[in-house]
């Protein structure tokens, strides 16, 4: 552990618990609301010890003077290193994070480019998904009723089942799709 780090750490041994969960929050990157004291500052100080380690790697492999420590940038400098690192926008405003992530993609540990969404056109969607949850008697029921009654799956059959009963019919009928 360097000088800076042992004087950091011995003025954040110093906090309250809330002050010491912020300061937690700053440098870890994460949020905690442990009352422990004791594992908020190992935690603290193994998150400082890597950041020197990760510095002391970035200054040794650093190719010459334009390499910029990521630490010592702003917020806006750091989005748009991420914008051109990362190759997407981010609406972090999380310093911690945004060097964290920064350096994960140098690293070749996430993904970078933009993300494959869905196609939303404006238009609404025909199809929704609804949850359905049941109890383990219903479902071996259910299993039952639907390969005696020749449906191809317990979701066609409930599928049939509601439309029918929707449209007022009484028998339940598989339908051909």
């Amino acid at each position: 552990m360097n000088k800076n780090t042992q004087k950091t750490m011995k003025s954040i041994e110093k906090l309250r618990l809330p002050e010491l969960q912020a300061r937690f929050a700053e440098i870890v990157g994460e949020a905690s609301r442990s009352p422990n004291k004791k594992f908020l500052l190992r935690r603290i100080t193994e998150a400082l010890e890597v950041r020197d380690r990760e510095a002391a790697v970035v200054e040794e492999t650093a190719p010459g003077p334009e390499r910029v420590r990521l630490t010592k940038l702003s917020v806006p400098e750091l989005q748009a290193r991420y914008r051109e690192v990362v190759g997407r926008d981010t609406g972090s405003t999380d310093s911690a994070y945004l060097v964290w992530k920064i350096r994960q993609a140098e690293k070749g540990r996430i993904r970078v480019g933009p993300l494959e969404r869905r196609v939303d056109d404006g238009v609404p969607r025909d199809v929704k998904v609804l949850p359905l949850r049941m109890t383990a008697a219903e479902i071996e029921q259910l299993d039952a009723a639907w390969k005696r009654l020749g449906f191809k799956s317990r979701t066609e059959m409930i599928r049939v089942a509601v439309g029918q009963y929707l449209s007022g019919v009484t028998d339940l009928v598989p339908v051909a799709r």
